[in-house]
């Protein structure tokens, strides 16, 4: 099966000579830490069956933030902690999005807007949410930072987890109504405002169009129609990675990389075949400003209320739980056995692939063969 990687260790010094002036630093980290994963450049271990004796190479992960084969398990880990973090509740999907006028500016600013991105639009949520008229209390939000479109174009947007309620002044809970949060119009321009104001006042010289001004900002606002759980295991696929999963991408001939996608709305999935340094060039704007936090936590689930969510988590569950809720089991992440090959441990050895008797031990230690690449 085909991976960035490979098309990395076929193109990526070509594109490395071609864009070296030009190419910020992390860029040239992930290249580097992606064409090394799992190959004797980062050593590993080797294994042989205690039955007929066949040998097994398990080399390193490289652990970078944007390597699609790395983290599946610190992907579950965050999903079990987000599980146990939700309240028995309806919930709200929603998405807000930066016009395309300000994609340059975004782009060419990305550890200063990022971060303002992030904070407005849990500070326009926040605000709406406290006025009596909708919710009348405090929301907790999860919000992720997505870059990308399904083709991997260049699109900043950030995707909201919010429980249906809020804790209202009294310390009781507030329940929203079923369909309804907060109202999108008035979102969406509380949102433009207070991230036009906090990104002038963080880059005073910039020059900012003035057409974001005159169109509407695309909010989008959803009660949850599968479990709650459901969306969160979509956000939680891109946790520790991005913009393409290595399962996407179907061939690699003459230059060319053909990978498949599916449009919104569309049940069936296409293809699209790029150019190797277009394919490298749209991977690579994705990824992020080195120590940025993709994944943000507001209101109820920030940090400081921890103990007053795990309060409340107790009190609702005494309460009588909404449909949909009610009892069922969460949905896990869908697998990605593409992407994480198995690799046998220490403690639990595998099943040999060849006589599929024996069991794999680790029987040796298999030094790098350089420095390993620097991690993000």
């Amino acid at each position: 099966m085909l991976e960035v990687a490979d098309v990395l260790r076929r193109h990526g010094q070509a594109y490395l000579d071609a864009h070296a002036s030009a190419l910020p630093q992390r860029h040239k980290r992930v290249i580097q830490a992606l064409i090394a994963c799992r190959t004797a450049e980062l050593g590993g271990h080797l294994y042989q069956c205690d039955l007929c004796g066949h040998q097994q190479y398990a080399y390193h992960s490289c652990r970078n933030r944007h390597c699609p084969k790395c983290h599946g398990q610190d992907t579950e880990d965050w999903l079990e902690q987000r599980r146990r973090e939700l309240l028995p509740v309806p919930y709200f999907h929603l998405v807000f999005t930066l016009p395309q006028a300000l994609r340059r500016i975004i782009r060419q600013h990305q550890h200063i807007l990022y971060p303002v991105l992030m904070r407005s639009a849990a500070e326009a949520l926040q605000k709406l949410a406290l006025d009596p008229r909708y919710v009348g209390g405090r929301i907790g939000i999860l919000a992720v930072l997505h870059t990308w479109t399904r083709t991997l174009e260049y699109h900043p947007h950030v995707h909201c987890l919010v429980p249906g309620g809020g804790l209202g002044p009294d310390g009781r809970w507030i329940p929203a109504r079923q369909d309804y949060l907060v109202p999108v119009r008035a979102l969406s321009r509380l949102f433009r405002g207070i991230f036009m104001t906090r990104a002038k006042g963080a880059l005073p010289e910039q020059k900012w169009p003035t057409s974001v001004w005159s169109q509407e900002w695309v909010v989008y606002a959803k009660p949850t129609v599968k479990r709650p759980d459901a969306v969160l295991s979509y956000l939680g696929r891109y946790v520790h990675r991005i913009a393409i999963s290595n399962s996407n991408i179907l061939s690699m001939d003459d230059g060319q990389v053909t990978f498949r996608y599916r449009k919104v709305g569309e049940p069936q999935s296409r293809t699209m075949t790029l150019p190797a340094p277009e394919f490298i060039r749209r991977f690579l704007q994705h990824v992020l400003p080195d120590g940025f936090h993709k994944v943000r936590y507001y209101g109820l689930w920030a940090p400081t209320h921890r103990r007053q969510l795990q309060q409340l988590q107790e009190d609702l569950r005494h309460q009588e739980e909404p449909a949909g809720c009610n009892g069922e089991q969460t949905e896990s992440l869908p697998t990605d056995g593409h992407d994480h090959p198995q690799t046998p441990d220490h403690d639990q050895p595998l099943l040999c692939p060849k006589c599929h008797e024996g069991h794999l031990h680790r029987v040796a230690r298999i030094p790098p063969a350089s420095r390993d690449p620097p991690h993000d």
